[in-house]
C-alpha cells in the first residue's frame, strides 16, 4: 500500500478541540504502527516551526516554506500526492483525490454569525470542493447528518471516527485547587475559549441566581477580562475565577475537585470536555446541543443553551446533594459512557478509510 501522509499543520495552531483530536489520533496511530497493525507507512508532514510530537514509529518531516492554507494547498499537496493524505483538522488540499479529510462539524454553515464573512465564504467553498474529491470523516452521528445536509455527499459515505478522552486519564495536579484558592466541591468548572458558541454567558447568569458565596465558577481557557463587554458577557463578579489556559494535569485536578463541569455550548460537532470530566469522576451539566446529548446520554443533566434558570436549579441540586447519592449515580453513568470511546479505536477507523484507496 502507498504511504499515508498526515497533514501536520495543526501543530502550528493553538490547542483547542480540533488540534487535540489531531494530536491524539496521530499518537494513537503511532502506537498502532509500533504493534505492526497498520498496513502502510505513515509520515507526518509539518510546516517549518511546528511543534513536535513524541513519536516512536511515525517519521516527522518538515516540508516547504509556506504557512497556513498555502502550505496545505501547495507544499503538503506536492509531497502527499505520492500516496494517500490524511487531514485531521477541518481542511485539506483541494487538488488531491486520494485523501481522507476530517471535518468536525457544520458550524460554519449552521452558525455563520459566529465567524467573519471572509471565513464563512472561504470554508463553505473549501468544504464543498473537498466533499467532491475526498473521503469525508467526522466525529459524531450528528455531524455526519449535518455535513450530509450541507455538502454534496451521501450520509452513508461519511466516516465517523469519534473523539476519545484517554489523554486526561493522568495523574492530576493535586495542588491546583488549593493554589487557586478554592475548596474541593466548592466550585463549578467550565472549559473553552471565549467565543460566542461556547456560551459562557449562561453559566455566569446562572451563578448570579445562586446565593452569593454559595459556589464559585472557574472558567478555564483563553480569555481576557477586557473582552467581556464586547462579547456581550456580564462582568465577572467575585465568585468568578479566570485562570486562563491550564495544562492537562491542572485541568484533571480541577475536574476531580469540582462540583460539576458546566458545558453550555450552543453548537458542537462532538464536545470533548464532558468525556474528559467522566474520566475524572466529575459530573456534567450540559446544554441540549444534539451532539452533546449523543455523547453524554443519561450521564449528564441538561438545560437549554440560554436557560440560565434551569442551569441554576441543576447547580443548586448538586450543591444540596449532601449524601452524594446524585453524584454517585452520575459518575457510574459517566464511566459507562466514556468506555464507548477511544482514540485508538478512532485511529483504527481512519486507518481503514485510508487503506481503501489501495496501493
Amino acid at each position: 500500500m502507498a504511504d499515508v501522509f498526515i497533514n501536520g499543520r495543526f501543530l502550528t495552531q493553538p490547542i483547542s478541540g480540533v488540534q487535540r483530536y489531531a494530536q491524539e489520533i496521530v499518537t494513537a496511530l503511532d502506537g498502532l504502527a509500533g504493534e505492526g497493525a497498520l498496513p502502510a507507512r505513515y509520515v507526518l508532514l509539518t510546516p517549518p516551526g511546528a511543534r513536535r510530537l513524541d513519536l516512536a514509529q511515525i517519521e516527522t518531516r518538515v516540508v516547504g516554506t509556506r504557512a497556513g492554507h498555502l502550505w496545505d494547498q501547495l507544499d503538503f499537496a506536492r509531497v502527499a500526492r505520492a500516496g494517500t493524505a490524511l487531514c485531521l483538522a477541518m481542511t485539506g488540499p483541494i487538488a488531491l483525490k486520494r485523501q481522507v479529510v476530517v471535518i468536525h462539524d457544520a458550524s460554519v454553515q449552521r452558525h455563520p454569525e459566529h465567524f467573519s464573512k471572509p471565513y464563512v465564504l472561504a470554508h463553505t467553498l473549501l468544504d464543498r470542493l473537498l466533499a467532491r474529491r475526498a473521503v469525508i470523516a467526522t466525529v459524531s452521528e450528528f455531524s455526519r447528518a449535518e455535513l450530509a445536509d450541507v455538502l454534496p455527499v451521501a450520509e452513508r459515505d461519511i466516516v465517523v471516527a469519534p473523539n476519545g478522552a484517554e489523554h486526561l486519564s493522568i495523574a492530576p495536579d493535586a495542588q491546583v485547587v488549593e493554589r487557586l484558592g478554592l475548596t474541593k466541591g466548592g466550585y463549578f468548572l467550565t472549559l473553552g475559549n471565549l467565543t460566542r458558541n461556547k456560551n459562557l454567558a449562561v453559566a455566569l447568569r446562572a451563578l448570579g441566581r445562586l446565593a452569593p458565596g454559595s459556589a464559585k465558577l472557574v472558567a478555564v481557557g483563553r480569555m481576557e477580562r477586557s473582552v467581556f463587554g464586547s462579547a456581550g458577557l456580564p462582568e465577572p463578579g467575585p465568585d468568578v475565577l479566570l485562570p486562563g489556559r491550564l495544562d492537562d494535569a491542572e485541568v484533571a485536578g480541577l475536574m476531580q475537585g469540582a462540583r460539576a463541569l458546566i458545558f453550555p455550548s450552543i453548537y458542537e460537532g462532538f464536545g470533548i470536555p464532558p468525556l474528559e470530566a467522566f474520566v475524572n469522576d466529575c459530573p456534567v451539566l450540559a446544554s441540549t446541543a444534539p451532539a452533546v446529548r449523543e455523547v453524554c446520554g443519561p450521564a449528564a443533566d441538561y438545560f437549554e443553551p440560554h436557560d440560565d434558570a434551569t442551569l441554576a436549579t441543576l447547580m443548586q441540586m448538586l450543591l444540596d446533594d449532601h449524601d452524594g447519592a446524585i453524584r454517585r449515580d452520575r459518575l457510574a453513568k459517566g464511566r459507562e459512557r466514556v468506555a464507548r470511546y477511544s482514540w485508538r479505536g478512532s485511529a483504527r477507523i481512519l486507518a481503514d478509510a485510508c487503506a481503501k484507496f489501495g496501493a
